[in-house]
């Protein structure tokens, strides 16, 4: 037994690093297509805990983005629970829902998402806009960090795809977000750019302190988190 106040500190420091920053428990969703149904999730468990890089891998329709989606509070699962720091998402109403969304979390798509009409710098301003702050200090400082500090007004297509995604990175960044949700951040890339991105991802996150959750189909990237784990079929295979 642990005693004294450095045995109480270790004792904290411990609870602390295994935490649950975001939990699903049972969770099942399936579609319908046509007379067929699929079941997309078949009784998941899946933890997070705070300030770890996690991916999800499999191949494509294995459920990871379905995943990613009701782990994020964005699809209902038909059962199962969702909980963020011990709050179950899905037992809010749909505004408080996207209040947390807005407070805690950041997310980055295969898709860049940036609006064509806006600059990168009022691009990764914008969720700052939404919520009534001041962000142009730190969207710049976000952007000169993910290398892209001498083209602040440049519009969406005067940048590369990579360029967009640095863009979309720093956007989801903005607010401060505990967690980052990244659904297939290198889909639209080529492998080297891709691996480039990934490692801004995971070293932003790391600086910042995050929480990281990726979906990929591409297991070589995979390795590259604290933890990997795989989706077949519904259901979680591997944890390594």
């Amino acid at each position: 037994m642990l005693t004294g106040l450095c045995g109480w500190s270790f004792l904290q420091g411990h609870m602390a690093e295994t935490t649950p920053l975001l939990t699903g428990t049972g969770l099942n969703r399936s579609f319908r297509i046509g007379a067929r149904e699929v079941n997309v999730l078949r009784g998941i468990d899946f933890t997070l805990i705070e300030g770890e890089s996690v991916f999800l891998y499999g191949a494509s329709g294995a459920g990871k983005t379905t995943l990613l989606y009701t782990l994020a509070g964005l699809e209902k699962p038909e059962a199962g629970k969702v909980k963020f720091r011990g709050t179950s998402l899905y037992d809010l109403s749909m505004g408080k829902q996207a209040e947390m969304r807005n407070k805690y979390m950041g997310f980055v798509f295969q898709s860049y998402f940036l609006l064509p009409e806006l600059t990168a710098l009022e691009n990764v301003m914008l969720p700052c806009m939404i919520s009534g702050k001041d962000g142009k200090g730190r969207a710049e400082s976000l952007l000169a960090r993910v290398g892209l500090g001498e083209r602040l007004h440049h519009l969406p297509a005067e940048l590369s795809g990579g360029e967009q995604q640095r863009v979309a990175i720093a956007r989801s960044l903005v607010n401060d977000p505990v967690l980052l949700f990244a659904d297939e951040p290198t889909g639209n890339l080529d492998s080297k750019t891709g691996s480039q991105i990934v490692e801004l991802l995971l070293g932003m996150v790391r600086e910042e302190k995050r929480t990281l959750l990726v979906v990929t189909h591409d297991q070589n990237l995979a390795v590259l988190g604290d933890r990997a784990s795989r989706i077949v079929d519904g259901k979680m295979e591997v944890e390594a």
